[in-house]
């Protein structure tokens, strides 16, 4: 059993080789040049693209390219592949992964989707992961996919919601859109789609509610935590530290930085947090 996810899940490095998770990039062109998520293309690179104006669009996978990858696996002795990915909302690489199991054996790979992106995902992943660890079968592995992906809440804040905008990723969202220039919007992920939230007037407060909403959201037990970023590894540091803090009964904040795909469009300076109530044992 193999559990595949894409490069959207920003799992903390070493993350997918220590729990056996294959990780396809998604596709990056800056500027009209191609390359690849998380591979030829990282947060350092897209920051520095961004800072310089250039143009930077992401595209999904191609389902022959999912395909060879699932038939890579199963012929390499893989009983079954889970393939867990982001939102169908946000990207048409779920779509691409269905394309590609109706064509390689849709009883032996299964395509979930997790309504989610970034730890969101990531949190389902590790999930389907640690069933695979302990020899559940295909129907088990893709329920704790699909269950954890159920539990998670994501929330964030941008320093402007123009590269959303700019993206198509937001529509209502827009409105969110301040004339003081320190309004800064906090959104979150409804069912796969990004919402706005609320406004608040600095980041400094932005960071204050980003701790109380995780905290409402986790609720009383184990808890998964999660903090991303953009270029603002101070602000993440914080967010986690004062997360560790407010919630005790977690395992630890895991904190890491976005890639292309969903930095491209919320821009530098983006921070975020993702809760998964009731934890997750990674072993």
């Amino acid at each position: 059993m193999v559990v595949v996810t894409d490069s959207t899940a920003y799992l903390p490095e070493g993350f997918a080789q220590r729990h056996g998770v294959h990780v396809v990039p998604l596709h990056v062109a800056v500027d009209g040049e191609s390359v690849l998520d998380g591979i030829d293309f990282g947060p350092v690179e897209l920051a520095a693209a961004l800072g310089a104006h250039r143009r930077v669009t992401t595209s999904r996978p191609t389902p022959g390219e999912l395909a060879e990858v699932y038939r890579s696996l199963l012929d390499d002795g893989a009983g079954a592949v889970v393939s867990v990915h982001l939102s169908r909302e946000l990207s048409g690489t779920w779509e691409a992964a269905r394309l590609a199991a109706e064509e390689v054996d849709r009883t032996r790979v299964r395509v979930v989707d997790s309504r989610s992106s970034g730890m969101g995902l990531g949190f389902a992943v590790l999930a389907a992961s640690a069933a695979a660890a302990r020899g559940a079968g295909a129907d088990e592995v893709e329920e704790a996919a699909t269950a954890a992906a159920g539990r998670v809440r994501m929330f964030f804040c941008v320093e402007t919601l123009d590269h959303l905008r700019r993206g198509g990723r937001i529509g209502a969202a827009a409105a969110l859109l301040g004339t003081a220039l320190a309004v800064k919007p906090l959104l979150h992920v409804d069912d796969g789609r990004i919402v706005p939230l609320e406004k608040v007037r600095t980041m400094t407060r932005a960071v204050g509610r980003l701790v109380d909403l995780a905290a409402e959201a986790a609720g009383t037990g184990p808890v998964g935590l999660a903090v991303h970023h953009l270029a603002a590894p101070e602000r993440a540091v914080e967010l986690a530290t004062r997360l560790d803090e407010r919630l005790p009964d977690s395992r630890g904040c895991l904190v890491s930085e976005v890639g292309a795909v969903i930095g491209a469009h919320t821009g530098p300076g983006v921070l975020g947090v993702v809760v998964l109530p009731g934890g997750l044992d990674l072993g």
